[in-house]
């Protein structure tokens, strides 16, 4: 049988040895919260909930709410921002959670993927990305909650 290795640990096999980045290896995990009272939150609308840094590389999330209403959807993703090259990067409503009923209360797992964004760094300048949740469907009303944690360093 072979052994194989990561990329983090092949830098550190190297000679010489390649220095891995904090996000990867040893760093800290941090936690961003952002909570919204809805009233009437129309279909379409849009919440930033909190901006991450440049370089944070996203572990888990979450997202809980109330019973919003009938038909009602919510994704999670990010706001158009400008990376760290100065290029403009468009919005991507469900970039972390694809549209999901929302019409029980409930907390359900964002980031669950790699295609869902599991393991992904931002990549922006110094103003950071907004983290976003859209309504989609039918108006809303009540509690909504995400919850990402995420190294920087």
């Amino acid at each position: 049988m072979a052994t194989v290795y990561s990329a983090q640990r092949t830098n550190s096999r190297a000679t010489p040895a390649v220095m891995n980045k904090a996000n990867e290896l040893s760093g800290r995990i941090r936690v961003a919260h952002g909570t919204y009272e809805a009233s009437a939150l129309a279909s379409g609308d849009v919440i930033e909930m909190f901006v991450l840094p440049d370089g944070a590389r996203l572990l888990t999330g979450t997202l809980a709410h109330d019973a919003l209403g009938a038909s009602t959807t919510l994704s999670v993703g990010y706001a158009a921002h400008t990376n760290a090259a100065g290029t403009a990067v468009s919005a991507s409503a469900a970039a972390y959670k694809a549209a999901a009923a929302s019409t029980s209360a409930a907390k359900n797992d964002i980031l669950a993927t790699l295609a869902l964004g599991s393991g992904t760094e931002t990549d922006t300048n110094e103003d950071g990305v907004a983290i976003t949740v859209t309504m989609g469907g039918a108006a809303g009303t009540g509690t909504i909650e995400l919850t990402i944690m995420y190294v920087v360093d």
